[in-house]
């Protein structure tokens, strides 16, 4: 099987390139720059040249498949970068996927799509709950956008699909790179001491939800996938703290109200100041990690044969030892963050 995968220097794209490789397929990976270039050779893919963000055409090999799971994510920023990649980019790729000869294409979209504005807690959410393109985070609302266009791109002879897995985690996830240092520092603050269901998905979990959707799956549907173990934000923070040696016993905690506030004062004297980088507090983080989330995959484990078989304390074990030579990884954040450009 002939397949192009997008956003391969990231935590997902980089493991999903080696998995389908050691599974006899043939991959393809687009690339921008010459430093990708060379991650993506050495992970047995063949380097194809091309920007999201050019005005320029893409010009893909003849593949089955494509998975696009390449995305612009930050808590902050302005709006049109967000839409300019992460919409626009998917609706150029679409479009060369099938000139390409695709007859499946896989968009990895974002659970957080279903969060609203507000802060109504999720629970128990499946496929029919509404999602919120006009988003005041413009990564959600651009994630938002990105997959109605995937959905609607179906037909005959191209099939279309998302998976929409919630805060991704696994070996050399910046969450768990950041951790010591905002622990140590004091910077660290639950919200309501963490004491809410929050539904992750492990980055191996993901990965066997993509090797599942390129075999089945109904063309034109989203499908949410998430770990099998369900578990609190405080229990998921605390695990990985535990593993670093760290203890979460101490850390202090404030109202879901006004870690949103301190998030609206920070991304204002961020936009203000133009200080670069992202603030540390923003009102888009605290939406996506500071209430309640939890889903229902039943969908993906009918139609697509899911099962999430990575369980938690397989997923921790993973930490240990599996970090790049240079000791980081391009990955992205909890909440269906990115790499910069996956």
């Amino acid at each position: 099987m002939r397949i192009l995968v997008t956003g391969g220097t990231g935590l997902l794209g980089g493991r999903l390139i080696q998995k389908l490789v050691d599974n006899g397929a043939q991959v393809f990976a687009l690339s921008r720059s010459s430093s990708s270039h060379t991650k993506l050779r050495a992970l047995g893919a063949f380097v194809v040249e091309g920007d999201l963000e050019s005005e320029v055409p893409l010009s893909l090999p003849l593949v089955d498949a494509v998975v696009h799971a390449a995305a612009l994510f930050r808590f902050s920023g302005p709006r049109e970068p967000f839409f300019k990649i992460n919409v626009e980019g998917t609706a150029k790729l679409l479009a060369s996927a099938e000139k390409a000869g695709a007859t499946t294409f896989i968009h990895i979209s974002a659970a957080g799509i279903i969060m609203d504005d507000p802060g109504t807690p999720v629970r128990n959410a499946d496929e029919s709950a509404p999602t919120f393109p006009n988003h005041f985070s413009a990564y959600l609302a651009s994630k938002a956008r990105a997959e109605a266009i995937v959905l609607a791109a179906n037909k005959l002879g191209f099939r279309t699909l998302a998976l929409r897995p919630p805060a991704l985690w696994g070996p050399g996830d910046p969450f768990s790179r950041a951790l010591p240092q905002a622990i140590n520092s004091g910077q660290f603050a639950f919200v309501d001491r963490g004491d809410y269901a929050f539904d992750t998905c492990h980055v191996d979990n993901v990965i066997e939800a993509i090797q599942a959707a390129l075999k089945r799956g109904e063309g034109g549907r989203a499908y949410f996938i998430t770990d099998p173990e369900k578990q609190t934000f405080r229990e998921f923070v605390a695990s990985l703290a535990s593993i670093q040696g760290l203890s979460i016993e101490k850390l202090r905690s404030m109202p879901y109200w006004l870690a949103l506030t301190l998030g609206r004062l920070m991304d204002a004297v961020w936009a203000i100041t133009r200080q670069g980088g992202e603030p540390p507090v923003s009102r888009s983080m605290m939406r996506m990690i500071g209430r309640e989330f939890s889903l229902n995959d039943a969908a993906a484990r009918r139609e697509l044969g899911y099962a999430g078989r990575t369980s938690r304390s397989a997923g921790l074990l993973r930490y240990r030892g599996a970090r790049s030579s240079d000791g980081t990884d391009p990955v992205r954040m909890p909440g269906n963050g990115h790499s910069n450009v996956r």
